[in-house]
């Protein structure tokens, strides 16, 4: 790897990732580049993971864990009771019917 000034944070200097290591991602994740892009991917990751090195610096010994970033809100609406639809008016259309319940041909034998 050589040592390059980063795009994220140019008064550091990290270690870059080195083609071949660009190569081998790219065969992992069973991904064909052209030269052109294998040069963008491996500026691209050096950053993210000299952004990653930097969050790890970070002192979160007092925050606690949490799943997301964003305060928890549901979007469902409460249960509250209410009239539900009249068996007879439910089986009306049924093409067949028995007890008060839709009958159907067998699936399984």
């Amino acid at each position: 790897m050589c040592v390059v000034t980063s795009t994220l944070c140019p008064e550091r200097t990290v270690a870059k990732l080195s083609l071949e290591e660009v190569e081998h991602i790219a065969e992992l994740a069973r991904l064909g580049l052209s030269d052109a892009e294998k040069e963008t991917f491996r500026d691209q990751l050096s950053d993210i993971l000299d952004y990653a090195d930097i969050l790890s610096r970070l002192d979160t010994r007092g925050v606690p864990p949490t799943a997301s970033a964003l305060p928890v809100s549901t979007v469902m609406r409460r249960d509250e009771l209410r009239p539900s639809l009249p068996t007879e008016e439910a089986m009306a259309n049924a093409p067949d019917a028995e007890d008060d319940q839709f009958r159907v041909r067998a699936v399984l034998e």
